[in-house]
Order: C-alpha cells, then structure tokens, then sequence
C-alpha cells in the first residue's frame, strides 16, 4: 500500500476519469456493438461475457425492488461520500452488483457513484487488491472534503464471499458449476446482502 497521500491522488484521478452509471453502461453496450468488451485484454469469451452482463444489467435495473427498511434506512443517514467502482463490463459480480448499488446509491443525495474501467486504472487497483488479486468490482467509499477512504467492499457481497472461501478451501478453485450457482444465488438475494454491506460502510 502506498502512502496515504498518493492513494488519494490516484483516487482523484480515478474520479476525474469516471463515468456515472448510465454513461458506463452506454460505454458497454456501444463496445459491443463494435465486437468489443471494456478493458484492454480483447477475447471472443469476454465479449460473450459482456454482451450477457449487458442484458442482465438492464433486466435487474427494471425488475429490481428496493425493500422498504432498507429504503428508509439509507434515505435517513445523513453522509457525503463518493461511491467510485473499479468495474469491467465483463464481469459477472460487477453486472449483478452495480445495478443494486446504483439505486442504492439513489436513495441518498449525499452518494455520488462514479465508475471507472479496472485495466485504465491499475495502480489504484493495486492498493484494492483483494487476497493479492485484481478482483472487480471494488467499492472504494470516499470522502471528497476530507481526503479520506472511509472503507471499501467488494469484490462480492458478504454472503457470497464466505460461500466462494468454503469452495475455495474445500476444491481448490471455482468451476463452472458453482460460478452457474452463484448467479443463481445473486437472483435469488435481490440485492438484499449487498445493501446490508453498504449500509455499513455509511
């Protein structure tokens, strides 16, 4: 980790170069229309990936549903933070996360989500890492007026993440199988583990 203050000028930098969500998503779709995928790595698999994050992105922003305790809850803290994401289009975590976080980042005009592409910004990626890899998508929670990281989260929702160790520990690494689960998992959650971790961070 470097210090803290070149943390925060990488932050900075990372903000000043972001999107906000609808114009991330703009980014991906006009890539696929070229054939193409974010990030500087290019693979027919990733843009099969990306073209199938694209539809499941659009799906949860019209059917996901908010629960009302949360709703309150968020609405009624009282913060100012920038919510800045290290993202791929890609990315299967980052497809079911980003819309949940999006309309949580809604409920509160003290929240300012912004996105920026992971491979565009690799030094500050490198002070995210997640048990030493580039694991998306990574919430950093920051406070523009203070210069501060308050927290960060990621790359899976806290549920998810003690399910992914367990595999991890009893196999060795994820097949196909339990990443097909996980989706499953993630449609079933609705978002819920995911506000109740960012809760927390505010």
């Amino acid at each position: 980790m470097k210090t803290t203050t070149k943390v925060n000028e990488l932050i900075e930098q990372g903000i000043n170069k972001s999107y906000t969500y609808q114009e991330y998503k703009t980014l991906v779709s006009s890539l696929l229309s070229e054939g193409k995928s974010t990030g500087h790595e290019q693979s027919e698999a990733l843009t099969n990936y990306s073209m199938l994050n694209d539809r499941r992105m659009k799906r949860l922003d019209k059917t996901l549903k908010i629960d009302e305790k949360v709703k309150e809850a968020f609405s009624n803290v009282n913060t100012k933070v920038t919510w800045l994401v290290l993202s791929e289009g890609w990315c299967g975590d980052a497809a079911q996360s980003l819309p949940v976080i999006n309309k949580l980042a809604e409920l509160n005009e003290g929240i300012n989500l912004r996105i920026v592409s992971r491979d565009d910004h690799d030094e500050l990626m490198n002070n995210f890492l997640t048990n030493g890899g580039k694991a998306i998508p990574k919430l950093i929670a920051y406070d523009t007026e203070s210069k501060k990281v308050l927290n960060s989260w990621g790359p899976r929702p806290s549920v998810a993440t003690k399910a992914v160790n367990t595999y991890k520990a009893k196999y060795g690494k994820l097949d196909p199988e339990f990443k097909q689960n996980l989706q499953v998992w993630y449609n079933k959650d609705k978002g819920v583990n995911i506000a109740e971790d960012l809760l927390e961070l505010l």
